[in-house]
């Protein structure tokens, strides 16, 4: 007899296990007259942009330079992990992100490009990166805050890399993996549950396939969802969440604190 399929890890997640979103890209104007996000990296995880309207940029930093890929409507974009990404207005940009390893950026799984000095103090990262409740003026004007504080920073990163010195993003890199090591036994938890529990259960039902037992076809359904959190503050934009498992922690109950990511988490980064 063949097993059922794999482990149930997160109920009914997106195809892969992938987090989803959707971004109004910030038209704020920062000290380089470029209108965008805060530009940040991931540290596990590959994300992509799906354009749905309007027009823009992302701007990448990584081992093989700066990069600046235009965005406009059906265009797509996606960035590995260590890849530092600007989203750049140009007009009515909007986006659905798609993230690999859904929960892991709800838990932490970014770093802004904050300048060094603030990187190396885990309360300073943390009290520059955290936004106050809600979705009122007092907390745009943080988010703005914030997103000025990691231009900062990468304009920096930019110049050195242009210029052919490799140096500070590396660093970066470096003081980014220091700023997470202590969340990644969390982050090792909802991989499990989530990307590799849904992987193991396709290996389960491919081995149910081979022995000609497809019970598991039993269980077939489907499943509809809305935004339950319209315009909340993200790293790049105003941002649409949805209350999927493992896409956005729970947040009823909470006190909608923010996560340096920008997304809802119950605890303070």
């Amino acid at each position: 007899m063949v097993s059922e399929p794999g482990p149930a890890g997160l109920p009914h997640p997106l195809p892969g296990a992938i987090g989803l979103s959707r971004l109004s890209a910030y038209d704020w104007e920062a000290a380089d007259g470029v209108c965008g996000g805060s530009p940040h990296l991931h540290l596990v995880c590959t994300e992509a942009y799906v354009v749905t309207g309007g027009r823009g940029a992302v701007q990448t930093l990584s081992p093989d330079g700066y990069r600046d890929i235009p965005l406009e409507a059906g265009s797509i974009a996606w960035f590995t992990p260590g890849t530092v990404h600007r989203m750049v207005q140009g007009g009515d940009l909007r986006i659905t992100v798609l993230m690999q390893n859904s929960g892991l950026p709800e838990a932490g799984d970014a770093v802004f490009t904050f300048p060094p000095e603030v990187l190396a103090d885990p309360e300073k990262y943390a009290a520059a990166a955290t936004l106050p409740p809600g979705t009122g003026p007092e907390t745009a004007a943080a988010a703005r805050r914030r997103r000025d504080l990691a231009v900062e920073g990468y304009l920096v990163l930019r110049e050195a890399l242009v210029a052919g010195g490799n140096g500070p993003y590396r660093d970066f890199q470096r003081a980014a993996a220091r700023l997470v090591r202590d969340k990644v036994p969390t982050w090792q938890a909802l991989w499990r549950e989530g990307a590799l529990a849904t992987a193991e259960r396709t290996g389960a039902q491919l081995q149910a396939l081979a022995a000609g037992e497809p019970a598991y076809l039993g269980e077939a359904t489907a499943h509809g969802a809305a935004p339950t959190r319209l315009g909340g503050f993200g790293m790049c934009g105003r941002r649409d969440e949805y209350a999927l498992p493992g896409t956005t922690l729970p947040y009823q109950g909470l006190s909608d604190k923010r996560s340096p990511c920008g997304f809802t988490e119950s605890e303070e980064p």
